[in-house]
């Protein structure tokens, strides 16, 4: 039976594809809990969204060894045909096109499932991909609220995929060389760690009507979970990133890449609490709703950490559009995606600790991070790089920066409960209400 034809929900799910996921998981060389190691089988993929990540996904996925697409699935029967086209005549592949996600998690042959869909679709393809006994490769953030986060977490101790999240540039070499010297203990006690993003190329986004959903666009499918509202061309494609009901703005899209690598440096994941001011100042007008301009403050023991963020300009610290910057005593160290370098701290005219020129990047971070994805899959012994752990952890502190700005307050976290502490109002943005039929995933 069919999964189109039945309620959107766990229990169903499972009941209608339970056999298809035994038969997979008996089968396949890269099933859930064995270790394959130096196993020369091929890994056969599905990608879920293919009009922006996810095709650049699965082009690095491809580049590795013994990988094959089977499976191509979309929502708009443009990019789908497109992309079809292209996995023919760039990689000589003939692979399947899907409308419906799951009726693409019901292909047996499918041993990796490549999540590129908007942030509001990832918890639901995440948990079934994780029941259908798939490896999971999904783009960040993990999840759109917190709520969804600790289920994706709860699934995959479940059901014990392999997950690499998208957060690419903890394979990237120059970024951990930069963490490895923050290590050594060189630039002495650091005291803030700065983090941002300004991206002078991301533009207003004007006013415009609600119209039809294009031709060959399953619009309500696109929606899932998401508010039922008009088809607006604001709210689709790149620019459904601006908008409340499918993702958390520059702070979750840029700032779980950022943010990663400045808890990474300082082995400090949990804030005490946030505080977060911006909002629409550049383009007031337009047609978004999350802050074009942004400052959380978070507080840990011993240090501050700030993210900061502007969209039009390219006004970022150190003279560059984005990175991290950790602050310490004798100098500051300051990496981003083109490399790293250290700024020596001058008192009385004497350099606290000698400079360290621009470490450049090799511009190899995404290929790595797939090829690690890949080596876990045939060894289970193995961790990813960007675990469930890692990347839960740290979009939900992208997460509570957001939560703050909304209330226009300082929160302070409880992290064992997952809650805000003395905080109803606060509390109310954890879980999301999905939209019927959908619902959200029980584990």
């Amino acid at each position: 039976m069919s999964l189109l034809n039945q309620p959107c929900n766990r229990r169903t799910f499972i009941k209608t594809s339970g056999l298809a996921a035994g038969a997979t998981m008996l089968s396949s060389p890269f099933a859930f809990g064995k270790s394959v190691k130096g196993a020369n089988e091929k890994l056969v993929c599905g990608v879920i969204g293919v009009n922006g990540m996810g095709w650049a996904d699965l082009e690095a996925f491809l580049k590795q060894p013994n990988t094959e697409c089977a499976a191509l699935c979309d929502v708009d029967s443009r990019v789908l045909r497109r992309r079809l086209a292209q996995l023919d005549r760039i990689h000589g592949m003939k692979a399947k096109g899907y409308e419906d996600f799951r009726e693409m998690l019901e292909n047996k042959d499918l041993d990796v499932i490549i999540i590129g869909t908007p942030d509001h679709w990832h918890c639901l393809q995440f948990v079934y991909a994780a029941q259908a006994g798939k490896h999971i490769y999904c783009e960040k953030p993990l999840g759109n609220s917190i709520g969804e986060i600790n289920i994706m977490e709860a699934a995959t101790k479940r059901y014990n995929p392999v997950v690499q999240v998208g957060q690419w540039q903890r394979s990237d070499p120059h970024w951990r060389d930069a963490i490895d010297f923050v290590n050594t203990g060189a630039l002495g006690k650091i005291r803030t760690v700065r983090t941002w993003s300004y991206q002078g190329w991301m533009n207003s986004v004007p006013v415009a009507p609600d119209a039809e959903a294009p031709e060959g666009v399953n619009y309500d499918l696109w929606l899932g979970p998401a508010p039922k509202r008009p088809f607006n061309p604001n709210r689709f494609h790149f620019t459904f990133r601006w908008f409340w009901d499918y993702a958390g703005g520059m702070m979750t899209d840029w700032g779980v890449h950022i943010i990663d690598y400045g808890l990474f440096g300082m082995n400090a994941y949990v804030p005490k609490s946030v505080m977060a001011l911006g909002g629409r100042f550049a383009y007031p007008d337009d047609a978004t709703e999350t802050p074009d301009t942004l400052q959380a403050l978070y507080e840990f023991d011993g240090f501050t950490m700030l993210w900061d963020h502007g969209i039009g300009i390219n006004g970022g610290y150190y003279g560059r559009t984005h990175g991290v910057g950790f602050v310490g005593n004798n100098g500051t160290l300051v990496v981003d995606r083109g490399g790293w370098e250290v700024i020596p701290e001058v008192r009385d005219n004497v350099a606290q600790m000698e400079r360290v020129e621009l470490q450049p990047t090799k511009n190899m971070g995404l290929d790595l991070h797939m090829e690690d994805f890949i080596a876990c899959i045939k060894d289970r012994d193995l961790t990813p790089r960007c675990p469930v752990s890692i990347a839960a952890n740290v979009a939900r502190v992208a997460h509570l920066g957001n939560i703050s700005y909304k209330t226009g307050r300082r929160l302070y976290w409880d992290a064992e409960n997952t809650s805000f502490i003395g905080d109803a109002d606060a509390n109310a943005y954890l879980t999301p209400s999905y939209r019927a039929p959908w619902e959200l995933p029980k584990v």
